[in-house]
């Protein structure tokens, strides 16, 4: 490998509990002129309440090319997988969404 490759790589670190991961199934997006905001919540049958585990600030321009690589991705799983079924959601409640806390 010559140095200009050197120069291009990024070196990444994951720490464990960063590893272990956090489960979602909702997915609430708002967005001002400068930044994208993305809750990630994981909302239990049954229960009236719903926590956000964790929040991503995106630029617009990042918030973009996340949209084409989830696009990309989700194109090659179903074209080695199948067709992902799009489950009919429940529409959520108006108060539904961040309340101020942190």
């Amino acid at each position: 490998m010559d140095k200009e490759e050197n120069k291009n790589q990024l070196n990444i670190e994951l720490d464990e509990k960063i590893a272990e991961g956090t489960y979602a199934n909702l997915a609430i997006i708002n967005h001002s002129v400068s930044e994208f905001i993305i809750d990630f919540i994981n909302v239990m049958p049954g229960t009236p309440k719903a926590r956000v585990k964790s929040r991503i600030i995106l630029t617009p321009q990042h918030a973009k090319r996340l949209m084409k690589a989830l696009s990309e991705n989700v194109n090659r799983f179903e074209n080695a997988h199948g067709k992902i079924k799009d489950y009919e959601q429940p529409p959520i409640p108006l108060n539904f969404g961040p309340t101020g806390k942190a």
